[in-house]
């Protein structure tokens, strides 16, 4: 099945040369050109689309101001931005769009695009996974929570280590992080740690230093947190998660 997209742009050149690559990707049905925000909304009340490929710096209704207005629709579209401006990520976070895409923008980097909207599309709860924008080099990437495994405080920011890099840096302090993820089986287990139960291969929690390790880090954890990392930890092995480990002093 072939989706339809819209692009929002009010340079020609940048609005042409995009719809000019998505019209090349055989998953892409109609593509509709808006050369202002104001005619993209128009557009987009008479009929649905897929996917809006928005820049942010449009006169009069921006790319920022259109997303938050279409999610008002009865079937928003997912939202990627296309800009040139790579600090507008944090914002893109909060709408909870889709992909930030950098001009000049590469084909390979839109296929993939595409395909981050149609896996969210086929998921059962899509919104239930946090997503959280980081700059890493000159580029914005955008980092699920369920891949993170723990979390490092530095300052007013946190480092997300997902296992597979040194860490994503975000401009959130852990003790914001620690509320919003609670419920999302996160525990704090010391002033500056933040560990995902479910990542936890091995728990120390008596003895004089106790700990939790995360594969080959080990993160300590603090007195007067243990009750809460205990309980958390008692809490996983209940829901009965497999491949761990763990052993619980009294």
């Amino acid at each position: 099945m072939l989706i339809d997209v819209l692009v929002a742009d009010d340079e020609e050149p940048a609005r042409e040369e995009l719809a000019h690559l998505l019209r090349g990707d055989e998953r892409v049905g109609e593509v509709l050109v808006a050369a202002s925000g104001a005619q993209a909304l128009r557009m987009l009340s008479e009929r649905a689309v897929s996917i809006a490929f928005l820049d942010i710096h449009m006169p009069g209704l921006n790319g920022i101001d259109l997303a938050r207005s279409l999610a008002a629709l009865a079937v928003p579209p997912a939202v990627v931005f296309v800009t040139a401006d790579d600090a507008r990520a944090v914002d893109a976070f909060e709408l909870r769009a889709a992909d930030y895409l950098l001009k000049p923008v590469r084909r390979d980097r839109l296929r993939r695009a595409i395909d981050r909207v149609l896996e969210l599309a086929g998921t059962s709860a899509p919104s239930d996974d946090e997503v959280l924008a980081v700059t890493v080099g000159s580029s914005v990437r955008f980092v699920q929570r369920s891949d993170v495994k723990w979390v490092q405080a530095q300052g007013d920011y946190s480092r997300l280590h997902t296992g597979d890099t040194g860490g994503y840096l975000v401009r959130t302090p852990i003790s914001e992080l620690e509320q919003r993820w609670t419920d999302a089986g996160f525990v704090r287990v010391h002033r500056s740690y933040l560990a995902a139960t479910a990542a936890v291969t091995e728990a120390r929690l008596s003895g004089g230093e106790p700990s939790v390790s995360v594969g080959d880090v080990v993160l300590p954890v603090s007195r007067r947190l243990l009750p809460g990392v205990r309980e958390a930890l008692t809490h996983r092995e209940g829901a009965h998660r497999e491949g761990a480990h763990r052993e619980v002093g009294p």
